[in-house]
């Protein structure tokens, strides 16, 4: 006969022996610790037709998503369109002090959001430079540097020459190239959301909303597959979104499908510490290519699969024939 003692092990061996299997189980299903940057581009914000003065209210309430889910986004800043009339305008100067002043972080997009492929490097450079006249001194004001450079189109140059040339001029004036692993056309529906919007067709705005979410998960899934494919590991994403109307609704349900696939917002700079972002990339061409086409096409592997938009946002948006990012 067991004394108390015997039978209290033999009662904690049984309870691990039916425990063991359940938590096994439910480390299985654990979601990997996946992280993930978040950008804007476009600021101070993109029009879609609305007046000056109706911009900010939209770029409040998009600043309120974005803190509330605890992203620390970099919001890349268009200078021309401080310029609607040929003065400063104090509503976007505003968007831009708002987004300092909730403790986020703003970058170079050029001044014209002008196409590196388009027109000569001195230009283009020109351009670069025209766009830190007010987003210079307003990060320096809150203790910041401009630090951070986005290519407008995500065109890196259509020659060898080109890239390098640039990449030379971003290094030697200290800024940071920010890359885009998961890129979308995620501006078609910000399109459709506004030409519904300025219709005053609120079942169409809300289709359009319904069918965001689900094509962005198809998307990460897709950049997922291909970090697995290209380093063997999911590596640290970055996200370029737009500061948009549809964003300003519906950024949190993007963050809740974000953070359901166990993704944790992280900064910019923390994303850019995966090795993955050291890798070779020698890609050139007319096309703007996320940084996982990139890497794909320089060890001679095909970009990733283009997860189509739905018929109907394509059509609202004016844009039928649409067939890619």
């Amino acid at each position: 006969m067991k004394s108390g003692w015997g039978r209290f092990l033999a009662g904690c061996v049984g309870v691990l022996v039916w425990v063991a299997p359940l938590l096994a189980a439910e480390m299985t299903i654990l979601p990997p610790q996946r992280m993930i940057a978040v950008t804007f581009d476009d600021l101070p914000f993109v029009v879609g037709g609305r007046r000056d003065a109706e911009l900010r209210p939209l770029s409040t309430k998009l600043l309120h998503q974005i803190t509330s889910n605890g992203i620390p986004a970099v919001g890349f800043v268009n200078e021309k369109k401080l310029y609607p009339s040929g003065e400063p305008s104090a509503q976007g100067v505003a968007i831009l002090e708002d987004w300092l002043t909730a403790g986020l972080e703003l970058g170079n997009h050029t001044y014209s959001h002008a196409s590196l492929n388009r027109i000569p490097l001195a230009d283009y450079i020109q351009d670069v430079v025209r766009g830190e006249a007010v987003t210079g001194p307003l990060m320096a004001k809150h203790g910041m540097t401009l630090r951070y450079f986005r290519h407008p189109f995500l065109q890196v140059g259509k020659d060898a020459q080109t890239r390098a040339e640039f990449e030379q001029f971003l290094a030697g004036h200290g800024y940071i190239v920010a890359p885009v692993t998961v890129n979308s056309s995620e501006w078609i529906f910000a399109a459709a959301y506004d030409k519904a919007m300025q219709q005053g067709d609120a079942a169409a705005m809300q289709q359009v909303a319904d069918a965001y979410v689900p094509y962005m998960e198809l998307t990460l899934a897709e950049a997922e597959r291909q970090s697995m494919e290209l380093f063997g590991y999911e590596i640290r994403q970055i996200l370029l979104l737009h500061a948009n109307a549809l964003n300003a609704a519906h950024l949190g349900e993007l963050a809740k499908m974000l953070k359901k696939r166990g993704y944790r917002f992280i900064p910019l700079d923390e994303a850019l510490q995966d090795r993955a972002y050291s890798s070779p990339n020698r890609y050139t061409g007319w096309e703007g290519e996320s940084w996982l086409n990139q890497w794909a096409q320089t060890v001679g592997l095909r970009p990733r699969r283009v997860i189509q938009v739905p018929a109907f946002v394509r059509a609202l948006a004016g844009r039928a024939d649409y067939t890619g990012d």
